[in-house]
């Protein structure tokens, strides 16, 4: 055995290894604290080297993370819940632990030397790293104590110049991050600098093309010249506006609806133009709603970034173009309303003609005012811009406006027979409206006439059995001098005075004698016209009027029965199949 100051020196010789070997190793996990890969071998590496200064053992070794004390893995199966729960309660102090079958155990706090500990650095104000576990069968000698000590130090002295280096490490990365950062945004801010410029360009040609007043057009001839690829604008239905460059198709496409409908969808969801087939589209939407959409024509995929941005600062342009073009129209509709409804109130001539020369349209001449009602369509702005469509595409000039739940049509002729009614059918794919046309006006105050006029027509319209079509109320005969309203069902008792048992017989039979009187009198009582029109012989005739002499118990010969009669078989067939 050597002698105490030949082991000292062995000892301390072997713990100034140590510490050299706990020097060279390299912090590889780059994290501000000492919970990594490195701290927890230079703790394996004391642990193992405890036996060297002395007769003790390492019962367990601890990283601190966050501000707890972590077991190290490499304690072995030595280590028990019940000395973790020691370790805690010292929190990171030196002091004693109790250790089953083992004399002297002891926990030693793990701290950063004193020259080296930053104030409230990354393991708090205390320095603390971590904490070694170390028991020994007898208790230990001095010598054995203070090597151990000295062991301890160079452990902590090791972990401490450990995180150093990783936080060396990690400031190198970071000024590196930084740096590389600057660069980065140094060049995206030289992008930025190139597209401005390049946008500027652009900005600036559109400018002058919306101060030459040149529109939609402008703006179209403008996106081609700078990006050299032909381009075009649509309304959000497909319809052109406006082309510049080559290839323009002729006839222009009209696209499937349900197709047109998903390109809108898909734009909406994107911030940039889409690509459809051949063409980069950019949607024209100032406020949200899609007003238009800017095509560039690019089937061989030519279109650089520049292009890109050049079709959407257009399209931000059309946008705000067409909005403009809408509120014009918005004013123009709403100033041609206003119009309408003094008009159908009652408006000096003077007045109106000035009005009406503001809004485009000449008051001058004969007008009608069209009343327009559908059963199944809410009186709305929808509903009136179909009416006005179908008006328009009739080639008449019209003034339009609301009034209670229908459209109302100041025209400057009078619609055909029955065309007004088909078209607006096809407009709105149903047939179930009634139209009343009032009679000719040819100055402003008569309108109201007119249009008292038209609500009579529609109401004769649509009370009789054939509620849908066109009533031209210079077409309602003795119905123009029936009064309106709850007076209606007057008239309906009267006709079922005169002809009741007869409309009670033909709907128990499915005979015809309503109708045989009537044409009967619509022929001034001639019984070969009358037959020739029923297509029946003349003595089918008499037979019939026989009949209904009896069933009716009236004398067709007295003159007021007659009269009577007639006038109930003419409201009979108003009612009926309505006006002819």
């Amino acid at each position: 055995m050597a002698p105490p100051g030949v082991a000292h020196d062995l000892l301390l010789h072997r713990c100034l290894t140590l510490f050299t070997s706990f020097d060279g190793i390299d912090g590889k996990d780059r994290n501000d604290g000492i919970d990594g890969q490195d701290g927890a071998e230079i703790l394996r590496r004391a642990m193992a080297q405890v036996s060297a200064v002395g007769t003790g053992r390492a019962e367990a070794g601890y990283l601190r993370l966050g501000e707890g004390l972590v077991r190290c893995p490499h304690d072995g199966q030595r280590a028990t819940e019940a000395l973790d729960a020691q370790v805690r309660e010292l929190a990171g102090r030196d002091g004693p632990v109790r250790l089953p079958r083992r004399a002297w155990g002891w926990a030693f706090g793990l701290r950063e030397p004193g020259g080296l500990r930053e104030a409230g650095g990354p393991h708090g104000p205390d320095g603390l790293h971590g904490a070694l576990v170390v028991s020994y069968r007898d208790r230990p000698g001095e010598d054995e104590r203070l090597l151990l000590t000295l062991l301890v130090r160079q452990t902590a002295a090791a972990l401490s110049a450990a995180a150093a280096h990783r936080r060396e490490r990690a400031q190198a990365l970071e000024l590196r991050r930084a740096w590389d950062e600057r660069e980065a945004i140094r060049k995206r801010l030289d992008a930025s600098l190139t597209d401005l410029s390049r946008l500027r360009e652009v900005h600036d040609a559109l400018a002058r093309s919306a101060a030459h007043g040149d529109g939609e057009d402008g703006i179209v001839r403008t996106l081609y010249r700078i990006t050299g690829l032909a381009a075009a604008a649509e309304d959000r239905f497909g319809n052109l506006r406006a082309w510049a460059g080559p290839g323009r198709p002729d006839p222009y496409p009209k696209p499937d609806p349900a197709q047109r409908e998903e390109l809108l969808r898909e734009a909406a969801r994107r911030a940039r133009p889409v690509r459809v087939r051949d063409r980069l589209a950019a949607m024209a939407d100032p406020r949200g709603e899609v007003l238009g959409v800017l095509f560039l024509v690019d089937p061989d995929g030519r279109a650089d970034e520049r292009a890109v941005r050049a079709l959407d600062h257009a399209a931000a342009s059309l946008g705000l173009e067409l909005a403009h073009l809408r509120e014009l129209a918005e004013v123009e509709l709403r100033l041609r309303r206003e119009l309408v409804d003094d008009l159908l109130s009652g408006a000096d001539d003077t007045s109106a003609y000035a009005r009406s020369e503001a809004v485009g349209h000449d008051l001058h001449g004969p007008h009608h005012v069209i009343v327009v009602r559908w059963s199944d369509r809410p009186a709305d702005d929808v509903f009136l811009k179909s009416v006005s469509r179908a008006a328009t595409g009739m080639g008449l000039r019209i003034l339009p406006a609301l009034r209670s739940d229908a459209a109302v049509l100041v025209a400057q002729s009078a619609p055909g027979e029955r065309s007004l009614h088909s078209a607006l059918s096809r407009e709105l794919g149903t047939d179930s409206g009634a139209i009343g046309v009032g009679a000719s006006c040819d100055t402003p105050h008569e309108v109201p006439r007119s249009y008292q006029e038209a609500l009579r027509a529609l109401e004769v319209r649509r009370r009789s059995n054939s509620a849908s079509g066109m009533t031209f109320y210079d077409d309602l005969g003795l119905y123009r001098i029936l009064r309106t309203g709850s007076d209606h069902r007057e008239v309906e008792r009267f006709v079922r005075e005169w002809l009741g048992p007869l409309m009670d017989y033909d709907a128990l039979h499915h005979t015809d004698l309503v109708e045989t009187l009537s044409q009967y009198f619509d022929r001034g009582g001639n019984y070969s016209e009358t037959a020739a029109a029923l297509v029946i012989h003349r003595s089918t005739l008499r037979y019939r009027l026989q009949r209904i002499r009896e069933i009716s118990g009236s004398d067709l010969a007295d003159v007021d029965s007659r009269l009577n009669l007639q006038v109930a078989t003419r409201i009979w067939k108003v009612m009926r199949n309505g006006p002819e």
